[in-house]
């Protein structure tokens, strides 16, 4: 066993009780200890006062100029002051909350005062004040996230213990990479994370563990992918390729560039021997249903059946008509299978499907249920593969033998969190609207202009349209003074009275209940939809025109995006209305961006700057690596180079022969990355 994987116990000052506080920390052994990197540094360097900055945080030493002023005020609160020479300036020093400091302040004693500094009061307000002369090992100290009876201090030194019990740390990354970045070895790189001499020492060890987190990581990802694609050996699909191009030709509007280069990546996945493993995005709107239909079309005319597997039944439902429709004018037989289907209609469906007699079937997570058998399964289709667990898409893909996977959301992903995130996949991205789609008018109000918005919204509702109105809570919370949408819906009741129906629909209701909801409102039964924001994702009622958006500054940008992209579905003018009163800078950031573009890949690299990457997918489904010190929006772009290096040696034949990777391939080996279940 390397020392530096030695159990946190063998060092020296470690007992049960300290090694007890190490282990609620994830620190089991010393190199866990020698990698819990420092959050910031305190910084103690002396400097001259006249290069201080007003507010900023600075040290000084000096000779104490005035007997101390003790005042008392509140409940147990009190002011201590006095004054201190620092070189030529007479500055004031104010210690709150420390009355027993008044017995150490003494005319001519040295003292040294870290606090911030207020450049016209001449003050500096003390964090710490240490009496006599100081001696420091370093001048910038680390600071580590502590928790328990852990301390900071306590910390600093079991770290000091175990770099200096002279143990070896394996660096993994080869030398050619190290010395093309110019990157320090690992362990210097770790001491000078936990014992600088100086902030540029600072950022060339952070530089290197950065690069080291992602190319590691990166690494994981481009292996896997290899050996997914090489023990996950697909079938090579021949299909008529004129045929296809008539079919492509015959629909009622031509494809966009984007639509055809995604479609062209499609085709190709699909031709060769390995199975496809894509994900698709497309902004709201941006045809990707198209897309999928010609996949779907260029898989029935190679032999093999298609499945598209959706969340909800209603939008089961829309995508079943939608491919009727694309599908009319060619022999292509599409079914719908949900739970509602039922008795004699479902047996028969069932029958012909496993007969070949269907060649794409349509559906929610009833089509991974037991009874259900294809002929010839050759794709899988997953749309907003986000909402089903990977137990749901890996029975779907068993369902045939290794048939070609692509995944499709309308989540405009920013591309950082693409390659990080979905990293083992291929991307696709349709990053162009089709031509003549109407802009959706975004405006933002303040709460008092409520009622004008209702009455532009009545306007609109007189034509004949509907209107959604979406709020974040159900119910009152005492924590956020948010409207919810019961008490909104009963408000829009009283003030439409009988001039429209108000439906309401929310996270609570089943799921039976919340199609019963849409499909009234699909139907114009219900003309004003009050709803929570279960409406995000795939629901199409081409006829609603208005998005009125209560509290939009609660929502995250590309959920705001998601929203508005509800209407806009019809050849009619649609509009997006955000009610909010922003009180932070990023709120009313977020609310100018909104009107500004309609562009969700732009709103989405935004709303990933302002929230960062947790907040962006919901962190518990996140999906996301946990870096220690690695930041993905802040240094994107070692992330970009990290993946190219890691993607250039995995495809090289030395990587998998050459000693000089042995180290890199037995991280791997550890990683899990050859097991059997992640090649699913």
């Amino acid at each position: 066993m390397s020392e530096s994987m030695q159990a946190v116990t063998e060092l020296r000052g470690v007992g049960a009780e300290t090694a007890e506080l190490l282990h609620e920390m994830g620190i089991y052994t010393i190199r866990d200890l020698i990698e819990y990197v420092p959050y910031r540094y305190e910084d103690y360097a002396m400097r001259d006062l006249a290069e201080v900055k007003h507010d900023e945080r600075v040290t000084v030493e000096g000779k104490i100029h005035s007997l101390p002023v003790l005042q008392y005020y509140g409940k147990k609160k009190s002011r201590l002051t006095f004054r201190v020479l620092v070189d030529r300036y007479l500055i004031n020093v104010v210690c709150f909350n420390r009355p027993y400091y008044k017995d150490k302040v003494l005319i001519d004693e040295t003292v040294t005062v870290t606090g911030k500094w207020d450049q016209s009061r001449q003050t500096i307000a003390a964090t710490e004040v240490k009496f006599g002369p100081v001696v420091r090992q370093q001048e910038l100290e680390p600071v580590y996230s502590v928790r328990g009876k852990m301390s900071v201090k306590l910390m600093r030194r079991l770290i000091g213990a175990a770099l200096q019990s002279g143990m070896d740390v394996e660096d993994v990354l080869p030398e050619g990479l190290r010395q093309r970045y110019r990157l320090l070895p690992r362990l210097q790189a770790l001491r000078a994370l936990h014992m600088p001499v100086s902030q540029e020492e600072i950022k060339q060890a952070r530089r290197r563990v950065v690069y080291e987190e992602f190319f590691l990581f990166q690494l994981k990802m481009q292996a896997l992918r290899k050996v997914q694609r090489e023990h996950s050996a697909g079938v090579s699909k021949t299909y008529d390729e004129a045929a296809l191009q008539e079919f492509t030709a015959s629909l009622p509007f031509p494809l966009t560039g984007a639509q055809q280069r995604v479609v062209n990546e499609i085709l190709q996945d699909m031709s060769s021997p390995y199975r496809m493993n894509r994900l698709l995005q497309g902004d709201v709107g941006s045809g990707k249903t198209i897309v999928a239909a010609i996949s779907l079309y260029a898989a029935k005319l190679s032999g093999c059946q298609g499945a598209l597997m959706v969340p909800t039944e209603i939008l089961a439902e829309q995508h079943f008509q939608s491919l009727q429709d694309i599908f009319a004018r060619v022999d292509v037989t599409v079914e719908l299978l949900t739970s509602s289907v039922k008795g004699a209609r479902r047996r028969g469906i069932l029958e012909r499907l496993e007969a070949g007699e269907v060649d794409v079937l349509v559906g929610t997570h009833a089509l991974i249920q037991d009874e259900v058998n294809f002929h010839r399964l050759g794709l899988v289709i997953t749309d907003e593969q986000h909402r089903f667990g990977v137990s749901q898409r890996r029975v779907l893909r068993e369902k045939g033998e290794s048939p070609d996977v692509l995944f499709m959301t309308a989540t405009p992903i920013p591309r950082t969190l693409a390659i990080t995130a979905f990293g083992e996949m291929d991307v696709s991205v349709i990053d162009e609207m089709p031509a003549g789609r109407k802009k959706i008018e975004t405006y933002w109000a303040k709460h008092d202009m409520f009622e004008r918005v209702l009455s532009f919204a009545e306007k609109e509702l007189q034509k004949g349209r509907q209107a959604y109105v979406i709020c974040p809570l159900i119910e009152e919370s005492e924590k956020l003074d948010v409207q919810n949408a019961i008490d909104l819906h009963s408000m829009l009741t009283f003030h439409f009275r009988e001039k429209c129906r108000i439906g309401l629909m929310h996270g609570r209701l089943s799921a039976q209940e919340k199609d019963a909801v849409m499909r009234e409102f699909s139907e114009n039964q219900v003309q004003v939809l009050v709803s929570t924001t279960v409406v995000e994702v795939g629901v199409n009622v081409p006829n609603a025109t208005v998005m009125i958006i209560y509290d939009a500054e609660r929502f995250g940008l590309s959920q705001l995006h998601q929203l508005r992209g509800r209407v806009g579905r019809g050849s009619e003018q649609s509009y997006c209305i955000l009610i909010a009163d922003p009180k932070s800078e990023v709120g009313k950031e977020r609310m100018k961006i909104m009107t500004e573009t309609n562009d969700g890949f732009e709103l989405s690299e935004k709303d990933l700057e302002l929230r960062g990457p947790g907040d962006f997918f919901g962190s518990k489904q996140s999906g996301l690596p946990e870096f220690k010190l690695a930041d993905m929006v802040h240094d994107y772009r070692a992330l970009e180079t990290a993946r190219t290096d890691a993607a250039v040696l995995v495809a090289s034949q030395a990587f998998w022969e050459s000693p000089q990777y042995e180290a890199l391939r037995s991280y791997l080996e550890q990683s899990g990355v050859f097991q059997s279940e992640k090649l699913d």
